[in-house]
């Protein structure tokens, strides 16, 4: 079952990056594949619940993918898929303009 998306791409984009967690997981996996604790490490205040939903909504969006691997404890990747990796120039985008705002107001 198909969903429908908005008519506008803006908020396309928002429903896909629509919190600051999103969007610090993408940043976080633009330098390549890594592990859950990796993600919650690297993030900071994320509780485990939140991460695991917001990981589960991402994949179930194509934003990325999920390898687990049959260990024990088992051994659970993240990396990005193309579509998220595309995500990219908008992260950088937000980048840039944040460096701006700080610079005009510090």
């Amino acid at each position: 079952m198909e969903r429908e998306l908005p008519v506008c791409p803006v908020e396309t984009t928002l429903m896909l990056i629509s919190d600051r967690w999103k969007v610090l997981i993408i940043r976080d996996l633009l330098g390549g594949t890594k592990r859950f604790g990796e993600l919650k490490k690297s993030i900071g205040n994320i509780s485990q619940k939140v991460l695991t939903a917001k990981l589960r909504s991402m994949e179930e969006n194509g934003l990325l993918t999920r390898k687990i691997y049959p260990e024990v404890p088992p051994r659970v990747e993240y990396t990005l898929t193309e579509t998220g990796f595309s995500l990219k120039t908008v992260l950088d985008a937000m980048f840039s303009w944040g460096t701006e705002y700080k610079k005009k107001n510090s």
